[in-house]
């Protein structure tokens, strides 16, 4: 009776177990989804954040970002600024 009773508790544990896959697989899809969406807002924010450009051409990196996506950021990173910043020394 007591190997009964053990085999009960053995196989209603493999079924819990078997029920959780569900939960498992779309707690993994949430937090795939929030990584992907996290790595595509990263260069976005680094751009908007950056203190190499201001006004328009912030604005123009930005928009190469949405239409260009990553090219434009590596491309951001190699030639920001394209106009040289006036420097006032006193």
């Amino acid at each position: 009776m007591k190997t009964l009773g053990n085999l009960a508790v053995i196989f209603l544990v493999i079924l819990g177990l078997l029920a959780l896959i569900p939960l498992i697989s779309l707690g993994v899809a949430i937090l795939g989804t929030v990584m992907v969406i996290a790595i595509w807002v990263l260069p976005i924010w680094i751009i908007a954040t950056s203190d190499k450009t201001t006004g328009f051409e912030k604005i123009a990196w930005l928009l190469a970002m949405v239409c260009l996506s990553w090219f434009a950021w590596i491309f951001y990173f190699f030639l920001a600024p394209i106009k040289p910043r006036h420097r006032y020394y006193y």
